[in-house]
């Protein structure tokens, strides 16, 4: 049988010092195990989910985010429902994590965009397109997945862009987007797609005022090397 919460004695059951002293007491053991509400032969929730939480190269909280759905279902214990769950609960987690961030923070520099996507993006393997919309404080206002695949001037749609920049009212706008390779150093394609996007947002009224381009570990702004028009445009933003 399916070892379970129950078995526990009760004073170290997860969801009896939930009830009793709230969910900041929990560890990460414990409150993993209250997502997965059972183990499996022989192990209990806690004993899986601190198993989990173990594994080479994915230890802790953060390896949650980056360990592969297929890898984690495929675990003993684990299986579709529950690696299911742990995903969806580290994505809500993350999403939490930049929602509260962004309504702090203040993107009026290169760095700051950089920290704020930084751990998001350098593992993908994929590169994704992401814009962030500002206000006159640059403040975030929105920020909208734009395009997920190879990121070049012919395939980016500049008009879709500016239909989300006008429903967010945005004065602003910072590209972001990754290499997988590790590589932050912009193409051709890069310099020739945020030309284009900065050109257009010019007409409208709508600045672009960097392109963030995220590596491991790594980022390069395209305002910084000077590769946009008018290089000096961000300092006057943030003076």
């Amino acid at each position: 049988m399916k070892a379970t919460m129950k078995e526990l004695y009760e004073g170290d059951r997860p969801y009896e010092k939930c009830l009793a002293y709230g969910a900041g007491v929990l560890s990460d053991t414990e409150l993993l195990a209250v997502l997965m509400r059972t183990g499996t032969v022989g192990e209990t929730a806690c004993d899986l989910a601190g198993r989990i939480l173990k594994l080479p190269g994915y230890e802790g909280l953060p390896g949650l985010a980056r360990i592969p759905l297929e890898r984690l279902r495929k675990l003993k214990g684990v299986g579709k429902v529950k690696a299911v769950q742990l995903k969806c609960a580290a994505e809500l987690a993350s999403r939490m994590a930049k929602a509260s961030a962004g309504e702090r923070l203040c993107f009026g520099t290169p760095a700051t965009v950089a920290e704020y996507f930084m751990e998001e993006l350098r593992y993908e393997e994929q590169e994704q397109l992401i814009v962030l919309f500002l206000d006159t404080r640059n403040r975030l206002l929105k920020e909208k997945l734009m395009f997920k695949g190879t990121v070049n001037a012919s395939i980016v749609s500049p008009r879709e862009v500016f239909l989300e920049a006008l429903e967010a009212h945005a004065v602003y706008m910072v590209l972001v987007h990754n290499h997988p390779s590790g590589d932050p150093t912009p193409s051709q394609e890069d310099i020739k797609m945020t030309e284009r996007i900065y050109h257009g947002g010019e007409l409208l009224g709508i600045r672009l005022v960097d392109h963030v381009i995220i590596g491991d570990r790594r980022y390069c702004s395209l305002r910084e090397r000077k590769a946009l028009p008018e290089a000096e445009a961000w300092k006057d933003i943030n003076t």
